[in-house]
């Protein structure tokens, strides 16, 4: 894995080497991690007990804000998100491959894809690359990442493709040609301006340039060029070395190229042919006298000696050849596969790259040199761990490749309990993780590393910062008795969702419904609650409401009321939510509607709405004595709103009340009242349910009386 990075804070909090004084002082240093990204807090404590602890409320403590990681810029950005959507593609082709068996994970359809997959992660790293390399004025400042930067995932990635993800039905083939692509491709050799100039010269010849780069168009297998120049030979003084270009020219010409074959054995019979045909080349280059081997310029025949030697695939001259052009390991290698060994398979790489390294090592300081390097021998897992120290990108998306084609080991490691593949993938969400605003794509990325990285990801989830008072405030009342109002949340119930993690979308949904009700947003909060099952949650919330009408009055009560009359059909449908909270719910909407009708003046409905709460024994016995009171009203009117019967009721429960307050019950009857009467006492509460006795006395007089006057 990437090595152990260490953050220096400025200025110092402790001074190097002083931090056993900090110490003796009775302080230390201590962290505190964010719960929203992987960034920490750095500030002094005390080691002391609070009750010895000498705080200077005047004295300033410093706090540093830190992270392991440099948060993403919106060019990163652009190239996190975008590649996001390659690796979604390859998840959904594992899990059809899961579904289908491991053998189908080996056959030539799924590796078809896997390898087209690939190829698009190349191709966007080359497009990154071109787009960094552009020369314009960039309003956000420098890149975050270097155009050079992108080159390298693009060189490393490609080889990556070139060594490991053959064409399905070429595993076995010659790799030489597709690897001299690459090289070509990536490490240009030799100039175009270098082209330019000798085909602009009369003698070319005579430039001192003219043989290396003829040496090197032949070696990297340019033909056209080589072709070019050697015609140009046609002109040279030297009759024999102009006979030697000639005969030169139709075998570079003809070198046989596996592509043009459809059976390595007729490649392999046409390549030998045309080694004969060199053999043939060195014999009268031989014959050509000592002394007219030179011209006014260069030893010509030494120099078109080191061309044939490359043609006959001699293994010194190839790499003394590619040193003295100042070549590296890779053209020795690559040219190894072309003239030395045409018929060099990717399985045989391993078997000649560590000669050639001995010779002319990698450059250990150079991260592309080393990725190259493990590729080239096969040694993946070295170069996942140097992929990971450029860039916890390359690594991580290499990795979730290399496993289902079985390159690195599938079996959890005993201590970390995660994949070599999912170690990286964590790795790299962990760096997403520095940007809270990248928590989707941070949760996609853990979900796919088995139990471990789900249980990351469920956290991840769970301290997403839901932005829903921001929300509330921006949203018109219609929308929010819409529950339009919940963008980062419906994004986390998707998330959820799709993943399949139930709990966490309930722990959310509670979350969020003790927010909007801290907010008095009471109807989104019950639709949460319901939506988590939290039933509970859900009665927390209705007594919430009924506070509104102790703290505010019957008109605020009203408002909050309505809000949450919406959610009772939906809750009827519930089996799980038909019980207690559900019934404080009803009482809780039915009350409300009682105190709208008084405001209306409608006696009537009033009464009968009244009547209903409790004869269906909905309001909890706390709220007897207040609904009682509340009353008042209907028994003191003109008209005998209450028929005799739902006056007996209420006389059942004032009775009661008095029965429960006799027992020592009274804290269970009378808080409610006392707090409405704002500062009561139990006095104060009694002598008004004596009112109310008092009140339903003369109403069932009256009641008598009309019976009377009506029989």
């Amino acid at each position: 894995m990437s090595e152990t990075a260490s953050l220096s804070l400025v200025p110092a909090l402790v001074e190097s080497g002083k931090f056993s004084e900090l110490v003796n002082e009775g302080q230390t240093i201590s962290t505190s991690l964010s719960p929203f990204s992987n960034s920490l807090a750095v500030f002094l404590s005390s080691q002391l007990p609070p009750s010895q602890e000498k705080l200077n409320q005047d004295e300033d403590f410093p706090v540093y804000f830190a992270s392991m990681d440099a948060l993403p810029s919106s060019e990163r950005r652009l190239f996190i998100s975008d590649t996001l959507i390659i690796f979604a593609a390859f998840q959904n082709l594992l899990k059809t491959a899961r579904l289908k068996g491991s053998e189908w994970t080996q056959s030539d359809e799924c590796l078809t894809m896997i390898r087209k997959l690939a190829i698009d992660y190349v191709n966007f790293c080359k497009e990154c690359w071109v787009h960094a390399s552009q020369p314009i004025l960039r309003s956000e400042g420098p890149l975050q990442y270097s155009s050079d930067h992108y080159r390298i995932l693009y060189t490393c990635f490609s080889l990556f493709v070139v060594l490991y993800l053959a064409e399905p039905g070429y595993e076995q083939a010659p790799v030489g040609e597709e690897l001299m692509e690459w090289l070509n491709i990536h490490f240009i050799e030799p100039s175009t301006e270098e082209g330019d100039h000798l085909s602009s010269l009369e003698k070319p010849w005579e430039d001192e340039s003219f043989w290396p780069y003829l040496t090197r168009t032949i070696l990297r297998g340019l033909s056209k060029a080589s072709l070019f120049f050697l015609g140009a030979l046609e002109k040279h003084p030297s009759e024999e070395l102009r006979d030697l270009a000639a005969t030169l020219t139709p075998l570079i010409d003809s070198q046989p190229r596996l592509q043009n074959f459809t059976a390595e054995r007729d490649f392999v019979y046409a390549a030998r042919r045309w080694t004969d045909k060199v053999k043939a080349l060195r014999i009268a280059m031989d014959r050509v006298p000592e002394d007219e081997r030179f011209d006014d310029f260069d030893n010509w025949w030494d120099r078109l000696s080191d061309i044939v030697g490359i043609l006959e695939g001699r293994p010194e001259v190839v790499k003394r050849v590619c040193e003295e052009l100042g070549g590296d390991w890779r053209e020795i290698c690559v040219a190894w596969s072309i003239f030395i060994d045409p018929r060099l398979r990717r399985q045989d790489l391993p078997d000649i790259v560590p000669q050639v390294l001995e010779e002319t090592p990698a450059d250990p300081t150079n991260l592309e040199d080393m990725i190259h390097s493990a590729l080239f021998s096969g040694n993946v897992i070295e170069a996942l761990q140097h992929a990971s120290k450029l860039d916890l990108w390359l690594a991580a998306h290499m990795a979730d490749i290399m496993e289902p084609l079985q390159l690195i080991d599938i079996e959890p490691d005993e201590d970390s309990e995660l994949t070599l593949r999912d170690q990286y993938i964590l790795s790299y969400a962990h760096y997403l993780h520095s940007d809270p605003g990248l928590w989707r794509i941070t949760v996609d990325y853990m979900y796919s590393c088995g139990d471990l990285g789900k249980l990351r990801a469920d956290e991840v989830l769970l301290r997403v910062p839901l932005r829903l008072r921001e929300q509330i405030l921006d949203s018109t009342e219609d929308r929010i008795q819409a529950g339009d109002v919940a963008g980062v949340l419906k994004d986390i119930n998707q998330t959820c969702f799709e993943y399949q993690r139930e709990s966490v979308r309930r722990t959310v949904c509670r979350i969020a419904a003790q927010t909007l009700m801290q907010d008095k947003a009471y109807g989104l909060a019950i639709s949460y609650c319901a939506s988590a099952e939290d039933w509970p949650g859900l009665g927390r919330i209705v007594d919430r409401v009924l506070d509104e009408y102790i703290i505010s009055g019957p008109y605020t009560f009203t408002q909050y009321a309505s809000a949450i009359a919406p959610s009772i059909p939906d809750l009827r449908t519930r089996a799980a939510a038909q019980g207690i909270f559900f019934h404080r719910l009803i009482f809780a909407v039915q009350y409300a509607r009682f105190h709208e009708l008084l405001q209306n003046n409608n006696y009537e409905e009033a009464a009968a709405n009244l009547a209903a709460i409790f004869e269906e024994d909905i309001a909890p016995e706390s709220w007897w004595a207040l609904v009682l009171c509340d009353a008042l009203p209907l028994l003191s009117a003109s008209t005998l709103f209450l028929s005799a019967a739902s006056a007996s009721k209420l006389l059942q429960k004032l009775e009661e009340v008095y029965v429960g307050i006799s027992q020592g019950a009274e804290d269970d009857y009378l808080t409610l009242l006392k707090r409405k009467a704002e500062g009561g006492d139990e006095r104060d509460a009694l002598n008004k349910l004596k009112t109310v006795r008092l009140a339903l006395a003369r109403y069932f007089a009256r009641c008598t009386v009309s019976n009377n006057f009506g029989s």
